[in-house]
């Protein structure tokens, strides 16, 4: 599963396809112009236009696909062909010493070698660049003899091409930094409003408890000391057993296994604390006690994550509401290997909505979530 960083990166190279696409397309219909206005430096006119709408054609195919992140080796060999073709058919009807432009061939395919140089390894690219160059040399010095005028707009158009296609490669790398600095900034942005969202849970908590203090028991404890509730009188003696439970709720150490949930998580937390793996616990609402079949999977999936674990200091943060229960392990160094979470929730009814994520980012650091209904 890709974490966080991955699927942001993802997002940014998807756009780099769509970019050439819109390229290409505009690209196209400009080289249109030299095709129109150098049609009679051929032998037979028309075929400029018919190599022109061939490219077309092969925008159609090609451009798609690119966008749709399947350009593979198959489609970067059709796109160098498609180049290596246009420009021979194009210097071969050309007429000997023609005074118009000999190269808007290569420039009205070099989107073609852009494609694969946005979706292949360098070595794809370069080759199809090399071969089309060739091919251009050879039918240019037909066209134009090997004279001073013919090398030097050989050159300008191979400097031309190297400059295009070598911008294009580049993209590549600056858009994968640029995505590791959204990623960045993404998880910083989203460890930010977990810590808000915990110091507004906590001060819910607290809020609670004062409320269950001030509401239920300090009267009742007020009354009896200054006399107007006899703690002899059974009624009185009742309300009390009544709050002393909603008493010993509020003031409990949520930290402390209860029975529940933190008491199946212990024997992972100890057995992960002799390995070198201290674990900070800390519980922020009433978890309560759950299901079956969530304490199992729960536990299964923390366990797996401390199990797989290098030794360092990790936190266990359990977040619950009236209606769900989120469950944070975070650690700064990953498992050596994957560690599959999300397959657990087989074994937990789809009434209790539970699941579980890994999110490991490009520094190593990251953090098992798992949630799930309290109600079920």
């Amino acid at each position: 599963m890709l974490s966080r960083d991955g699927l942001v990166q993802e997002a940014y190279a998807a756009g780099l396809p769509r970019m050439a696409a819109g390229v290409a397309l505009v690209w196209q219909f400009v080289i249109l112009i030299q095709v129109l206005a150098y049609r009679n430096d051929f032998r037979q006119p028309a075929v400029p236009v018919l190599v022109w709408l061939g490219l077309l054609g092969a925008a159609a195919w090609l451009l798609p696909r690119a966008r749709g992140r399947q350009f593979g080796r198959a489609d970067a060999a059709l796109a160098i062909a498609v180049a290596v073709a246009a420009v021979a058919v194009v210097g071969w009807e050309r007429r000997l010493h023609a005074t118009g432009a000999v190269d808007w061939s290569v420039a009205g395919t070099g989107w073609l070698l852009a494609l694969v140089a946005l979706s292949r390894p360098a070595w794809e690219w370069i080759t199809g660049a090399l071969v089309v160059f060739a091919t251009h040399a050879a039918v240019a010095y037909r066209v134009l003899g090997v004279t001073a005028l013919g090398q030097a707009r050989l050159a300008a158009t191979g400097y031309t091409l190297l400059v295009i296609l070598a911008g294009f490669a580049a993209l590549r790398p600056a858009i994968r930094a640029q995505a590791r600095v959204a990623a960045r900034r993404a998880t910083l942005a989203s460890q930010t409003a977990a810590e808000r969202a915990a110091a507004t849970a906590i001060q819910q908590d607290r809020r609670r408890r004062l409320d269950v203090l001030e509401e239920d028991v300090l009267p009742l404890l007020r009354g009896i000391a200054d006399g107007t509730a006899d703690p002899a009188d059974p009624a009185v003696q009742r309300r009390c057993g009544q709050r002393a439970d909603a008493l010993r709720r509020a003031l409990a150490d949520r930290t402390e296994p209860d029975g529940g949930l933190l008491a199946g998580l212990a024997p992972a937390l100890n057995a992960a604390h002799d390995r070198g793996l201290p674990v900070e616990v800390q519980v922020i609402g009433d978890p309560g006690i759950p299901a079956p079949e969530v304490a199992g999977a729960t536990q299964a999936a923390v366990s797996d994550v401390v199990g797989a674990l290098p030794p360092h200091p990790v936190v266990l943060t359990v977040l619950a509401s009236e209606d769900e229960v989120e469950l944070y392990l975070t650690f700064e160094q990953p498992p050596p290997g994957p560690v599959d979470v999300a397959g657990l929730r087989r074994l937990v009814p789809a009434a209790a909505d539970w699941r579980a994520t890994m999110d490991i980012g490009d520094e190593g650091s990251g953090f098992l979530a798992v949630r799930w209904r309290k109600a079920a």
